[in-house]
């Protein structure tokens, strides 16, 4: 289990059904180490802090795993090309990781990296900047019907973050798997 990227992105206008709107969706990943706060990463932004960030949602993490779905959903949307791959970030995930998903994450596990400590506060919600990121109308509802959502974050223990860092899971109270909270409160 480790952190593959870092990613970050300052808001910034685009262009959705004809009308702009700020996002900070676009993340690109960061060299070296980024320090972290309560509120997130250094340099990281969110549009609307209604729905995201916060102190509960200071950090986005995204299983690197999911990748390959969105890839092949894009190129059967005529997005783009099988063979473009999607950067790290593309989903807006602060945090691109490996070894831990939907499945095996639970409300109140704790992730423990080398520079801070971060704990699973709820899944991600998707919304319409998500089918504008990805390039095509259904990717919202795709990540609703595939439960891939990823997960918020909040920070524990302030401190920094890098790329290539293992991630020690510290299990929670193990109550409310984070895949079946999404499914439950989407379904709402």
């Amino acid at each position: 289990m480790k952190i593959l990227s870092v990613n970050r992105s300052r808001a910034q206008a685009m262009t959705i059904a004809g009308r702009s709107v700020l996002s900070g969706i676009g993340k690109r990943a960061a060299d070296g180490p980024v320090a972290l706060g309560p509120l997130g990463l250094d340099g990281d932004e969110q549009a609307d802090p209604t729905v995201h960030g916060g102190l509960a949602k200071a950090v986005y993490a995204y299983p690197q795993g999911h990748y390959a779905f969105w890839q092949t959903v894009r190129a059967q949307a005529r997005v783009t090309a099988g063979e473009v791959p999607l950067a790290p970030g593309a989903l807006g995930e602060n945090l691109t990781i490996e070894g831990l998903s939907e499945d095996t994450l639970w409300i109140g596990d704790r992730l423990r990296l080398p520079g801070c400590l971060l704990a699973v506060s709820e899944p991600r919600y998707p919304c319409f900047k998500l089918n504008a990121a990805l390039g095509f109308k259904q990717a919202a509802k795709l990540m609703v019907q595939s439960g891939y959502c990823g997960a918020y974050l909040t920070v524990v223990e302030p401190g920094a973050v890098t790329a290539g860092d293992a991630i020690e899971l510290l299990p929670g109270p193990r109550e409310v798997n984070l895949r079946e909270l999404f499914r439950a409160r989407a379904r709402a």
